[in-house]
């Protein structure tokens, strides 16, 4: 491996033997001991290639049962891979599973000693930093109680605190941060934030984008045990967003309508419509603060003056922003080859980064009945961790003092 690499990945495949029933263990056991024919399994991990750098701080991302928690274990060589290669070149810290490699019925202080001697402390070195680890944790009394009567917050604070101590070369964590009350997580990330800054390395899961956000500056999103999408952490975790609300759309039927004017003698349909100047079904990609530009051509089969209309949705089907030609006073002509041409542009746009559609309608003249309806999407991004669905203009003011 470069200098530069901690760890490395090449062509990983994890499977596990399908063992739903009594009978299924014994025989793919047996495969294993004799090599006679191929384990009926499931493929969890295929083909996976990752490099983690020295300083790189990078958030995990995925569906449950997308292969997250298994590609930390295969990484921290809890388990083996089917096919491929792991490399690791430095310390390794991983805190993966709630009480993994504590003893229940063991105290904490037992535990303790014995998770710092694997670990790697040298002798003398948890004396000399006891109190320090104790005082992070915070777990007072109990630290002589046994583990088993501990909640699962104070597990991970012992853990954490035994972690923080050591500062190792790359810190692994897999939704530990979820775990614990608020006070502790903001301890947590406090930690996390100066381990980075003094050149520490960090692979973060977490089902929490805005946690991924502030703490990993790239993401790998993980789909059924592949690679979907990697590079900088805020286009990842928005593509990711934006398919989980097209998924939640379909699933609560919010589909598009099949356009009515494809039907043949409709009297209003529309003809063609562009966003951005793309009139294809792929969807255009903008950044927070670009301008919107939306074309519409009504075809009028009369000759008469049709009404526009756009709205803008989130892709959950969140309705967001709507108006038509005849709001805004705009007046429609049909040109010779009986189409009204419509433009709007939204300069500046406030969106707040995902993934939305806009949908065109073609109305009657009156602006009372709808004619035909088409729908195309678009992709804000940017770098912000601001909550909902547009930026409102705002500042923050200093409080006139109390007298």
């Amino acid at each position: 491996m470069s200098s530069g690499t901690l760890a490395r990945m090449r062509g990983v495949t994890k499977r596990f033997p399908k063992v739903a029933r009594r009978r299924d263990r014994g025989r793919a056991f047996l495969q294993l001991l004799t090599g006679w024919g191929a384990p009926t399994a499931t493929t969890v991990l295929e083909g996976i290639d990752l490099e983690i750098r020295r300083g790189e701080s990078l958030g995990l991302i995925g569906e449950n049962g997308a292969g997250k928690s298994t590609l930390l274990k295969v990484l921290t060589g809890v388990l083996a891979p089917s096919e491929g290669e792991v490399r690791i070149d430095g310390s390794v810290a991983a805190l993966l599973e709630l009480g993994a490699g504590f003893h229940p019925e063991f105290s904490g202080r037992d535990n303790l000693r014995m998770a710092a001697a694997l670990m790697g402390f040298a002798p003398g070195e948890l004396e000399a930093r006891e109190a320090e680890i104790l005082a992070f944790a915070d777990i007072g009394r109990y630290i002589d109680e046994p583990i088993k009567h501990y909640s699962s917050g104070m597990v991970v604070r012992l853990g954490f605190a035994l972690v923080a101590a050591r500062r190792p070369d790359l810190l692994i964590t897999d939704e530990i941060l979820a775990v614990g009350d608020e006070a502790f997580q903001r301890k947590c990330i406090r930690w996390i934030e100066d381990y980075l800054g003094g050149g520490g390395t960090l692979l973060l899961v977490s089902h929490s984008m805005y946690q991924v956000q502030k703490l990993c500056r790239h993401a790998i999103w993980l789909e059924h045990g592949r690679i979907r999408a990697s590079g900088d952490v805020y286009d990842v975790t928005q593509d990711y967003l934006a398919a989980q609300e097209r998924r939640i759309a379909r699933e609560a039927g919010m589909s598009p309508q099949e356009s009515p004017g494809t039907l043949a003698g409709v009297e209003f349909s529309l003809a063609a419509v562009r966003v951005n100047g793309h009139d294809g079904e792929a969807p255009v990609y903008l950044a927070a603060g670009d301008t919107l530009a939306i074309d519409l051509d009504v075809r009028s089969r009369e000759g008469r003056a049709p009404v526009a209309a756009f709205g803008i949705v989130r892709a959950d089907g969140t309705p967001v922003f709507g108006t038509t030609s005849e709001i805004a006073q705009v007046p429609a002509t049909v040109d010779a080859d009986g189409l009204a041409r419509f433009r709007v542009e939204l300069p500046n746009l406030v969106l707040l980064p995902g993934a939305y559609s806009v949908r065109f309608h073609a109305l009657d003249p009156e602006g009372l009945r709808v004619f035909d309806t088409l729908e195309r999407g678009f992709v804000v991004r940017g770098h912000t961790r601001e909550l909902g669905v547009v930026r409102l203009a705002h500042r923050w003011v200093q409080p006139a003092g109390r007298g």
